[in-house]
């Protein structure tokens, strides 16, 4: 059985892909203010937060002639523990 588009059914689908279009951009002009105002506020809190990064070290840095140690100085073997025997060697020419 084979079926034929008819007229009618052509021209509400070109009416609804019309509606549609120009629904969403009704709906673009209402949001895109908000949407525009919400991503730029999150760029410049992401960009504020790599600029005021440098100026808090700044802030944070030890004043002249003072000592700041940045890590702990590594354990030493204690003297009682024995690796084994030392050998001492002579060269031969």
């Amino acid at each position: 059985m084979l079926q034929t588009a008819s007229f009618i059914g052509f021209l509400r689908t070109i009416l609804i892909i019309l509606l549609v279009w120009y629904g969403v951009k009704i709906l673009m002009r209402l949001f895109a203010p908000y949407l525009v105002r919400y991503m730029s506020k999150k760029m410049s809190e992401r960009f504020g937060g790599q600029f005021q990064q440098p100026y808090e070290d700044v802030k944070n840095r030890p004043k002249e002639g003072e000592t700041v140690i940045d890590k702990m100085p590594k354990q030493t073997k204690s003297p009682d523990k024995k690796v084994g025997e030392y050998i001492d060697y002579e060269e031969i020419e």
